[in-house]
């Protein structure tokens, strides 16, 4: 689900002419950890998702229809570990909108 992600942000930037260090720079985080989002290494938080959403000038839909495009049912066609891979990506997308949900309601309150 990450290289998913990371490859549709990353089509995205190409399409808009914008470098990895520009898009960093404009969300707050480095170079490289923004590299590594693109290349599927690092999970990509909500939070991040949306300022990413909001430099490339994109909703957060159209970064993650890319997950509702591929086959995620990877595991019934034999590749290996791939369900449980798949399960843990999507408990750590859960958490982190939950995390996000969480800190947006307590504004909300405050």
């Amino acid at each position: 689900m990450n290289e998913l992600l990371g490859g549709r942000i990353k089509a995205i930037r190409s399409a808009k002419n914008l470098t990895q260090e520009q898009v960093a720079d404009q969300i707050g985080v480095s170079r490289q950890k923004y590299a590594r989002i693109e290349n599927g290494v690092n999970s990509i938080t909500l939070d991040i998702l949306s300022k990413v959403a909001d430099v490339l000038g994109v909703t957060v839909g159209d970064i993650t229809r890319v997950l509702d495009e591929a086959p995620v049912v990877a595991y019934r066609v034999g590749e290996k570990g791939a369900s449980s891979k798949k399960i843990f990506d999507m408990l750590d997308l859960f958490y982190a909108n939950k995390h996000m949900y969480e800190k947006l309601t307590q504004k909300d309150m405050d």
